[in-house]
């Protein structure tokens, strides 16, 4: 009698068992998806979720367990690499059985195994959330303005320097910019005084040229008068 027998015995021998579930393991992870009898599925199952808990494990002792149980090596590297990251935040629950039917001659129900490959996000417990939305609400508070000290002593000495040494830079540069504009404002009128005079030369020479025969026709009159009453 098979009391308080968890396991289920699908075949007659247990070494023929053992072989077949190995079989069967290999085959869900190269492929992660198989079909199979429902029994075999849900026994496979067990296996299943206890290789990939070594894998989330990732030591040397859970490597060599793994080995122990999986004869390939490819599909123990392929375990402890890409679903060791696929289902770090995942507890449990790392299958799928779907049904399909059952099968023609002996009325076997027939599944569909999987591995699952929903990305399960990392969600905080409520109590976590609650904490965080108060840190938030808090920390405007945290970061209202506060009163500014006063400067040190030595620090609005060191800023007087400063902006002496500042003025004393700007000093030089306004100085020579000046230079030059009081350089044309000199030529400007050095060339207006030039001009100035030489209209007031140009002025007086018509003046002094109209007025020369005025003063020589009075001189001239009389003499002829002299003349013409001597003759």
């Amino acid at each position: 009698m098979r009391h308080r027998k968890r396991s289920r015995r699908l075949v007659g021998k247990w070494e023929h068992r053992q072989a077949l579930l190995r079989n069967l393991l290999v085959a869900l992870f190269v492929h992660e998806k198989i079909k199979t009898t429902e029994a075999k599925a849900k026994e496979l199952r067990r296996w299943a979720d206890k290789m990939i808990t070594l894998a989330k494990k990732g030591d040397l002792a859970a490597r060599r367990q793994a080995l122990s149980i999986l004869p390939n090596k490819a599909v123990v590297r392929k375990l402890f690499s890409e679903l060791k990251e696929r289902y770090a935040y995942r507890q449990s629950g790392f299958t799928r059985i779907v049904r399909i039917g059952p099968r023609r001659g002996d009325a076997a129900m027939m599944v569909f195994i999987e591995l699952v490959t929903d990305k399960l996000e990392h969600k905080p417990s409520p109590a976590k959330k609650k904490a965080e939305e108060e840190a938030k609400a808090e920390a405007p508070k945290a970061e209202a303005p506060k009163a500014e000290a006063p400067p040190e002593a030595g620090q609005e000495e060191a800023k007087g320097t400063e902006e002496e040494a500042k003025v004393a830079e700007a000093k030089p540069e306004a100085e020579q910019e000046g230079q030059p504009e009081a350089r044309g404002e000199e030529q400007v009128e050095a060339a207006s005084s030039e001009a100035a005079t030489v209209e007031g030369e140009e002025g007086q020479g018509p003046q002094e040229e109209t007025q020369a025969p005025r003063e020589e026709t009075p001189a001239e009159e009389p003499k002829e008068k002299k003349e013409s009453e001597e003759k």
